[in-house]
């Protein structure tokens, strides 16, 4: 199940180059989400570096597990928060919804290895992006293989894909000619998902059509971290409790979380682990 050492460690010599540069970053689209510091719309100075082209996955996590022994938050927390539609009938009655989020299940023993809890695993999954990571433990894995999270503006510039202003990373339709680009909700979100891109939960790495500079699932599957600590205004800061996600889930939908737009970000607590969130590493050039 777990991939080749060597060939994750050496990751880096495949990541994509993005060249140095500025790009203009942020929206000014009527639907923004304004208190999520989306706009304004302002030119960003980028120097080159090098991106993954898909977010890390669970074959890829379990190499670093196995030569490291390392021990997810999620593991030492003893659970995690899993989707409930994904659980069975028994276990999803028996976990704790969050307040506000019935969709959400507190499932003891879920982690990176057992995406639903006990009894399930990685197998058939192995593609898929790694999830229940918290902060430190992309950060953990990204110092093994000698890269680093992200930037918000070079996560950013990366996912536009070298198109400037466009609202999604491949253009300014959600399905252009009617193919979906990305793994989202669909249907009556949270009570009836209609399945139109295939998938309920994550979708492996790759499955959908990659933006102009050869980058995958850069709108919806997994949240992906950044290093950035979260501001609604100007900020440098690579310290703080909360920290900045890019790119939306596979639980976003138009009518409670538009966040797959390659300008939306969100915020989530640095040691927040639950199943929708994975991670992709760079490295300077």
């Amino acid at each position: 199940m777990a991939a080749p050492v060597a060939e994750v460690r050496a990751r880096a010599q495949r990541a994509v180059l993005i060249g140095a540069g500025p790009f203009r970053m942020g929206t000014e689209d009527a639907d923004r989400n304004v208190g999520d510091g989306e706009s304004p719309v302002r030119t960003v100075e980028v120097p080159a570096f090098r991106i993954d082209a898909a977010c890390v996955t669970g074959a890829e996590f379990a190499a670093f597990v196995a030569e490291t022994g390392y021990v997810t938050e999620a593991e030492e927390f003893g659970w995690s928060f899993v989707f409930g539609a994904l659980l069975e009938k028994e276990l999803r009655r028996a976990s704790r919804k969050p307040p506000g989020t019935p969709w959400w299940r507190a499932v003891e023993g879920a982690r990176w290895d057992a995406p639903e809890g006990p009894g399930s695993d990685l197998t058939g999954r192995g593609e898929h992006p790694v999830v229940h990571v918290s902060l430190r433990d992309a950060e953990a894995f990204a110092s093994w293989c000698g890269m680093r999270l992200p930037r918000e503006a070079e996560w950013e510039k990366a996912a536009r894909g070298g198109l400037d202003q466009a609202r999604y990373a491949w253009g300014e339709e959600l399905t252009p000619g009617g193919e979906h680009r990305c793994n989202i909700w669909q249907g009556a979100f949270p009570v009836r998902n209609t399945l139109e891109d295939g998938f309920l939960g994550t979708a492996p790495v790759r499955s959908f059509p990659p933006n102009g500079f050869g980058l995958y699932e850069v709108a919806g599957n997994v949240w992906e971290w950044c290093s950035d600590a979260w501001a609604t205004g100007p900020a440098d800061s690579l310290t703080g409790d909360v920290r900045v996600m890019r790119g939306g889930s596979y639980l976003c939908h138009d009518s409670y979380c538009n966040r797959y737009r390659v300008a939306a970000r969100s915020s989530t607590a640095a040691e927040d682990a639950s199943g929708n969130k994975g991670f992709r590493l760079v490295v300077d050039a």
